[in-house]
């Protein structure tokens, strides 16, 4: 494969994974086809909102959900726009089957991402050697292009800070994850044990995450605004203080808002996802899911709209009445 040279293509190492990064959902016609026409134009107002990079088929991507062909289109769409704008840029290669995922990662490296996102094989859940022989592979095939684990909270195979440092010795490639955070003791140990990897977690948490020495989030909040998430990362960098104190008003955004979607009505994360989006008002993405999942119903957008211009500072700069 050849070198990525440009600044936007080059190869990312763990220190380079930094910030608040977007990701592209999929818009769905009536038809259960992609709307390739609003995934481009969602895609040049992710690159406008400056954030410190796009990744592609995470959860909110519906990476699951998608034939070959259509995972080709959205990345050559991806990789074009980002090395003409020299945004760093991840390609999400998972799937449930690993040889599916490991089919994605040959044809992924041709678009020069700076890193791969993977997930770990999904139907029987993989003990730690069978997780090692999954990376190693991986990265066998994926060469200078690094690999960063998505392993979500719905995850079936959760994995620890120890766990996660003895992935990394065992596979120098994996330079990046992202994981759901914890509580004081589950930071202790990432400090201990995940040395030389870039950690990543939830975007309503990212303050505190940041305060207690991760490194960024594949945001839920930049699905929410990308600005609201990039001026709030940049806030972390001058005055910790202040961010943690606007992150109480997110959590109770989030827990007032769209937590019951997941508790009460068991709707998925990838639509909630879609639905923060429509109350921000910056995609044309929509609500809807693509079959067999439910969408949450855009009339809980006027309500989430009027509680996130309550509780998030500048929401009501970047979310006007007049919406797209």
């Amino acid at each position: 494969m050849p070198a990525c040279t440009s600044a936007g293509t080059r190869p990312l190492e763990a220190a380079d994974i930094r910030g608040t990064w977007a990701t592209l959902m999929l818009p769905i016609g009536a038809d259960e086809s992609i709307d390739f026409r609003r995934l481009e134009m969602d895609l040049e107002r992710l690159i406008g909102f400056g954030v410190d990079g796009l990744y592609s088929n995470g959860t909110a991507g519906e990476f699951y959900n998608q034939t070959e062909s259509e995972f080709r289109r959205v990345h050559r769409l991806l990789a074009g726009r980002c090395r003409t704008q020299e945004l760093p840029f991840q390609i999400g290669v998972s799937h449930m089957s690993p040889w599916i995922s490991l089919n994605r990662l040959k044809w992924a490296i041709r678009q020069e991402p700076g890193a791969v996102q993977v997930i770990l094989p999904d139907w029987f859940p993989p003990v730690e050697p069978e997780i090692i022989a999954f990376l190693k592979k991986m990265a066998a095939v994926s060469a200078e292009v690094r690999l960063v684990l998505y392993n979500p909270p719905h995850a079936k195979v959760r994995l620890s800070p120890a766990q996660f440092g003895r992935l990394k010795d065992a596979v120098p490639q994996l330079v990046g994850v992202k994981v759901s955070g914890g509580d004081a003791d589950w930071y202790r140990q990432m400090r201990e044990h995940m040395q030389g990897l870039s950690v990543f977690v939830p975007g309503h948490r990212l303050a505190t995450g940041i305060r207690e020495g991760a490194h960024g989030s594949y945001s839920n909040i930049a699905c929410l605004h990308p600005q609201v998430a990039q001026d709030w990362y940049r806030l972390m960098q001058t005055d910790l203080e202040e961010a943690q104190q606007q992150e109480r008003g997110i959590l109770q955004f989030m827990n007032d808002y769209i937590i019951p979607y997941i508790r009460d009505h068991q709707y998925s994360d990838p639509a909630c996802d879609k639905f923060l989006a429509a109350v921000g008002g910056w995609s044309a993405a929509g609500c809807r899911m693509r079959w067999p999942y439910r969408s949450i119903p855009s009339s809980g957008v006027t309500a989430a709209r009027a509680g996130a211009r309550k509780l998030i500072p500048d929401f009501s700069t970047h979310c006007p009445n007049e919406t797209v």
